[in-house]
């Protein structure tokens, strides 16, 4: 099985890079021997069908980077030493973060709503082999085409897509009657300049969408790994509200997936020219 898959941009043109980590769905074989999960369960987990909304990205001008294995099994977002003592042989708890205590570390214990994955332990061996496998070569990939890009360029823009449950963003804007459609975590402009997040906001506002800001999500590893403004390169995490496009509990396209997919299409295609704008550049050469 390959560690991810890689989409170059037919011309390269642009310092944009798009990123899927988490919508990987081909379930390794050994995964599915030892899941007390049905299948359909470990997909809760899945960014689901967000690489079909990077389809336009490489005639574009953008590549696009996606992971090969599933969350359930690999979670690229998350820091390789994010080690579950619940779930690992021989891991220490120290160093214990409230991700990880949750059954969310980098090989994670649990799906969505807190189902168990095993029925008991892993070997530590077996986690360093996914480890060497999969989420290795990926972050080493994604590094090498944010240094070309920033060769390229003198900057490079990663927008990194995922998908989030409907009930999240419901719980988390219960006060408001305004649930955003999208949320974008630039980690309260850690890991990107704000006139990206606002060029990036106003590309969805633009398409009708409702955005928020790094809330509920600010952003995890890859956005924390791999922004770094001072150096040109940023990093903005995309959540899209799964109630868009998708059957939840089917983990399935709903009625309204293919004219979802026709409007990331052009969303795509205006931010990958983000990277082709050399107002942009002007504007954060100057700041």
């Amino acid at each position: 099985m390959q560690s991810f898959n890689f989409l170059p941009a037919m011309m390269p043109g642009s310092a944009v890079v798009f990123a899927s980590p988490h919508s990987g769905r081909a379930y390794p074989p050994d995964l599915l021997a030892v899941s007390v999960l049905e299948p359909l369960a470990l997909r809760s987990s899945e960014d689901a069908y967000v690489d079909c909304f990077l389809r336009a990205a490489p005639a574009a001008g953008a590549s696009v980077l996606l992971g090969a294995v599933p969350r359930a099994y690999v979670d690229y977002n998350r820091a390789a030493t994010e080690l579950d003592p619940a779930l690992i042989d021989g891991i220490s708890s120290r160093g214990l973060n409230p991700r990880i205590a949750s059954g969310l570390g980098v090989i994670p214990r649990v799906v969505a709503g807190g189902r168990a994955i095993y029925r008991g332990k892993i070997t530590q061996a077996e986690a360093e082999r996914r480890l060497r496998l999969f989420w290795h070569p990926y972050h080493t990939k994604l590094a090498q085409i944010l240094a070309q890009l920033r060769a390229r360029h003198g900057r490079a823009i990663l927008l990194d897509m995922h998908s989030m449950p409907r009930d999240a963003v419901s719980m988390s804007n219960q006060h408001s009657t305004l649930r955003p459609d999208i949320v974008l975590g630039d980690r309260f402009g850690a890991s990107a300049h704000s006139t990206i997040t606002d060029a990036v906001a106003e590309i969805f506002t633009q398409a009708g969408l409702r955005v928020a800001r790094n809330s509920p999500f600010a952003g995890a590893y890859i956005t924390q790994a791999h922004g770094q403004p001072s150096m040109g390169q940023h990093a903005i995490q995309i959540e899209i509200d799964r109630g868009l496009y998708l059957d939840e509990a089917r983990v399935a396209p709903n009625a309204s997936f293919s004219p979802f997919c026709d409007v990331m299409d052009q969303i795509v295609r205006k931010l990958a020219a983000l990277g082709h704008d050399p107002a942009a550049r002007q504007t954060l050469a100057a700041e």
